[in-house]
Parts: C-alpha cells; structure tokens; sequence
C-alpha cells in the first residue's frame, strides 16, 4: 500500500472510491468540484500495486469569520470496504496533517465522530469559540492545531469553501 498526495491520473479512481463509500454521489461531485474549482488544498490517497485507489482524504481552504488565516478543512475522507479496520484512515490522515505542517498551514477542521477523530489530536471547536454555518454540529465540529498561534484571535464561525454549500 502506497500512501501519497494525489497527482491527476488518480482523479478517476478517487471518483469511483467515493462513489463506492458512500450512499450518494454527494462526497464524489464536491471533490469533482473543489478540483474543478482550484480548491483542492490538498488530495491524499491510498493505492495499490496496481495503483488502485483504496484510500482518500481531501483538504480544502476555510475562513475563520471572513479571514484566511491558513486554516483547511478535511472532507471527505473514505476508505474501501474491504480495508476498514486496517488503520489505512488513520495514515491518510496522519500524511495530511504532516504535509499540511509542512506547508506552513495553521489548523485543520472536520465534521466527524469524535471518537475517530480525538485519537488524532483534534478538539471540539467550540471550546475556542469557534462553530460551523451548519446547526447541530457543535458536538462533531472539531479543530487541529498544526502552528503554535493558530488560535491566537480566530474565533466565530468557519466557512467551508464554495463547493460545499452546493452539496449540502
């Protein structure tokens, strides 16, 4: 299994993944999207030896109250059926973080089970006085800290990029 940022021949297969790990098109058509769009913050995948992909976890750009303070969201994140349980998430999103620290960016947002997702650092984003455009999210709303002064005066609401006020 390879793990490795996304290059453009991946594109086909992570459709076809997204398509397969989810019950709608939804996840599929955003990342279609934020790529089309230039949105695409970055694109982790999973391969085989064949160079299948088995494994994805996308990052695009949020704002914190209207500013860009380097901060990026992950979404989606889908792993094939048959791996699940294998920790393959837990290396799509421990490469992510790494190259996002590596890139300079400040802090990452997710939307996701705080089981999965406390493992790995992340903390609810309401204790920072930070919250989603999306009710009932308070408890799933959840940041990363990457840069030592990411927190330092963001708080208030995120926004995700574009695409995804058109999915949801």
């Amino acid at each position: 299994m390879l793990i490795r940022s996304e290059i453009g021949v991946d594109a086909a297969g992570i459709d076809v993944l997204l398509r397969r790990c989810f019950s709608t098109s939804a996840e599929a058509e955003l990342t279609q999207a934020l790529r089309e769009d230039g949105l695409l913050t970055l694109g982790v995948v999973a391969t085989d030896e064949e160079g299948q992909v088995l494994g994805y976890a996308a990052f695009s750009p949020v704002s914190v109250q209207g500013e860009d303070r380097g901060w990026v969201a992950l979404a989606p994140l889908a792993v094939d059926e048959t791996l699940r349980g294998q920790g393959l998430a837990s290396k799509l999103i421990y490469e992510g973080l790494d190259t996002l620290n590596e890139f300079g960016y400040s802090a990452v947002v997710v939307l996701g089970d705080p089981a999965l997702f406390n493992r790995f650092g992340f903390e609810p984003a309401a204790r920072y006085g930070l919250r989603s455009r999306w009710p009932g999210t308070e408890a799933t709303f959840q940041v990363y800290r990457l840069a030592d002064n990411a927190y330092d005066g963001a708080e208030g609401q995120i926004d995700y990029a574009e695409p995804f006020n058109r999915q949801l």
